[in-house]
């Protein structure tokens, strides 16, 4: 007889309290991002139920941690609450009434993705009137050759898809670092770019903050305004910030980034107190290098995450689940960690920065350490992708693909039916007539959490294809793109209007409106606790 676990549930003024009293709290929306992406509250974190015990273990690294998990009434969070238990977690409840609970109590609610971030860019732009240049005036500047050096504060495969003409990528923590050497008379000014708002102004502002000498402005409104404005943008530039920096450029800036960061009251931790703090599991802590990929993979500090700073900035929710938790940064420089902690501490997060690191210290190498309580996937019957690839000759056997759809768009196993794991009841109706499934995402790992609950949906016998959908390209087999065969809507990703190079003008012009409104939504919110020195 199968028991029905209860769980207790936390209400709208329970949630406000604890964000108020910065204790210990995640909010979980459970739901696919697009879903999400439409309505939830302002730190509510998307934690899709379909990929929990890949995610959770990475984004929720204590058991203990208090968890109020939340859906829009389609019977995830209840189902994502019993499978958090099942994975150890010890604090779970559900939020009272889900998200139309919290909108009858009262509660503001939110679109889009990354909402604290690019709330509190906003923020800074009206309190601190971050200088900002329109495409119209940038071009102006290029049109009379004038002493201005552009760059762009995205990541590099951000940049590559487009850019302004002749700019430089400098990922967001790399700009106060770069800055003085890219532009060495204080005469040149610079212009700061990314997609839309958030990163402009927060990197504009960072320069002026750090006591950089020459003239700054953000390029208003990004790469969209640029297009809004009828200007090309350019496509597949490889142009970056690089080169050793000279010593005595690099202490003036580090001294000029120790000082905000203690004016912003950021906390000083040692790599010895950051891991205790760590083992001991009583608070939740997050340790994270935000110097780039390539040099963290170089060598870092053991136990220490990859989280570039301008992304863990503009991604706090995403990296930092938890408010109220711990978080520690390391750099082998003295600039980047105390940049990026300034602004966490100023978005009200406790944040410490590692001092007395040597460079004997960044001694573990490669990506991403597995989680300290990763979870096993069960044991399941597997097929090579050549034993698949002679099944497929004869009808009977239905591929599933679990991966992500814009990897199954990309390329997928040609056959195979794109599912969504949370949709999967729904999915099934849609799918032919199947004496075997064979389930597959892009490394396999997915797919075997998912092959037990298929075999038990449909009395049918499943297998895992070996290594994923990469094994099977390793293996020379032919691949297929395209969405003919979408089992699940399209929801597990939401389209951001400031990516890619095909987005409506309607579409970019609603988003930067909604980024001007986010202050007055903050301000009716009342939970965040941000401020602005």
């Amino acid at each position: 007889m199968n028991v029905v676990k209860e769980f207790r549930t936390r209400s709208f003024e329970e949630v406000c309290h604890a964000l108020l009293d910065r204790a210990e709290i995640a909010l979980l929306d459970v739901r696919e991002e697009a879903p999400h992406a439409r309505s939830h509250p302002l730190f509510a974190a998307n934690l899709p139920l379909s990929r929990l015990e890949l995610d959770a273990p990475l984004r929720l690294p204590r058991p203990g941690v208090p968890l109020v998990v939340f859906d829009a009434g389609e019977g995830l969070a209840w189902r994502a609450a019993e499978r958090l238990a099942e994975l150890g977690y010890t604090d779970v409840a559900l939020l009272e009434g889900g998200l139309h609970g919290w909108r009858e109590a009262g509660g503001e609610l939110f679109s889009d993705v990354n909402v604290p971030s690019k709330a509190f860019g906003e923020l800074v732009e009206s309190v601190r009137h971050t200088p900002s240049l329109s495409a119209h005036e940038v071009q102006a500047l290029f049109d009379r050759e004038a002493d201005v050096v552009v760059l762009d504060a995205r990541r590099f495969d951000e940049f590559q898809t487009m850019n302004i003409p002749g700019s430089i990528n400098v990922p967001g923590a790399e700009l106060v670092l770069r800055a003085r050497q890219l532009a060495p008379d204080p005469a040149t000014r610079i212009i700061v770019n990314c997609a839309g708002r958030t990163r402009s102004i927060i990197g504009a502002q960072s320069l002026i903050n750090a006591g950089v000498p020459n003239p700054v402005a953000a390029l208003r409104n990004g790469t969209m305004g640029w297009t809004l404005a009828g200007q090309p943008l350019a496509h597949g530039s490889a142009r970056r910030a690089e080169g050793t920096l000279d010593d005595t450029l690099r202490r003036a800036t580090a001294d000029g980034a120790r000082a905000v960061a203690d004016r912003a009251r950021v906390r000083r931790t040692s790599r010895d107190e950051a891991r205790r703090w760590a083992d001991e599991e009583v608070r939740t802590v997050y340790r994270f290098d935000v110097r780039t990929p390539e040099e963290y993979e170089a060598g870092h500090v053991p136990g220490f995450r990859s989280a570039p700073g301008g992304q863990l900035v503009q991604e706090t929710d995403q990296f930092v689940p938890v408010r109220g938790a711990r978080v520690i940064l390391a750099d082998s420089d003295g600039v980047r960690a105390n940049m990026t902690a300034s602004w966490l501490a100023q978005m009200n997060v406790e944040v410490y920065v590692v001092d007395g690191l040597t460079s004997a210290d960044f001694a573990e190498k490669g990506m991403t350490p597995p989680a300290r309580h990763a979870v096993v996937p069960p044991d399941v019957d597997d097929i090579a992708p050549a034993e698949l690839a002679a099944l497929l000759q004869a009808p009977g056997t239905v591929v599933l693909d679990f991966t992500s759809s814009t990897n199954y768009l990309k390329r997928h196993v040609p056959g195979a039916w794109f599912v969504i794991r949370s949709q999967l009841d729904d999915a099934l109706r849609m799918l032919p007539d199947a004496k075997r499934y064979v389930v597959t995402c892009s490394s396999a790992v997915l797919a075997r959490f998912v092959a037990p609950e298929l075999a038990a949906a449909t009395g049918r016998p499943v297998q895992v294809l070996r290594g994923g959908t990469v094994a099977w390209i390793d293996a020379g087999l032919p691949v297929e793109a395209g969405g003919a065969r979408m089992a699940s809507p399209r929801i597990d990703r939401y389209q951001r209007p400031y990516e890619g190079t095909d987005n409506a003008r309607e579409a970019m012009s609603a988003y930067l409106e909604w980024e001007h409104g986010l202050v007055a939504q903050l301000a009716r919110d009342g939970t965040h606790g941000f401020r602005v020195i």
